[in-house]
């Protein structure tokens, strides 16, 4: 990786862990366990779309131990690690397929995330009636991924590209 790439994925990292900790320090409670806003995946979509999966995987990777350690515990940390690796899977598989927007990836990405947390909280706890929240958690992940992904929408069309990215675009889109 190139010394500017490396900075920049440890700035959206830097970007993530921040956002997290804001999120924790909001005093957001609908009454469904485990609901969050994920508004450090702001950091992680962008990624996504700026760079690829990879560079995804690695500050989502980051973002997750970091939080973890600062303020979670083993836990909290297994079902965040769980829900930001499926829901990555997920997003680059949407993304990959053109047909959804950035707010389309960002809503099956939240969704995926409460999945893959319902599906390892039953299985730590032994008990698979917690699966009757997965339908709650999946109307949550829907209108905070679509809000997440209308901001990252945002954000992204209002930083410039680099020029470098500009040319490639346009040279695909001749070969067209």
């Amino acid at each position: 990786m190139k010394t500017g790439k490396i900075t920049n994925l440890g700035l959206f990292t830097a970007f993530a862990v921040i956002l997290g900790y804001v999120e924790s320090l909001i005093p957001f409670t609908p009454g469904i366990p485990g609901m969050k806003l994920g508004i450090a995946n702001l950091a992680v979509v962008l990624v996504l779309y700026r760079y690829g999966w990879r560079e995804a995987l690695i500050v989502s990777g980051l973002r997750v131990a970091i939080i973890g350690l600062l303020f979670g515990n083993l836990f909290s940390t297994l079902f965040s690690l769980a829900g930001a690796i499926f829901s990555l899977c997920v997003m680059a598989a949407a993304k990959y397929q053109e047909r959804f927007g950035i707010p389309g990836v960002s809503v099956a990405g939240g969704v995926a995330h409460n999945m893959a947390q319902i599906a390892v909280a039953s299985v730590l706890v032994e008990n698979v009636q917690i699966m009757a929240w997965l339908p709650f958690l999946m109307i949550c992940g829907v209108i905070t991924g679509l809000l997440i992904g209308i901001c990252v929408a945002e954000v992204d069309r209002r930083i410039p590209k680099k020029d470098g990215e500009k040319r490639r675009k346009k040279e695909i889109r001749k070969d067209e």
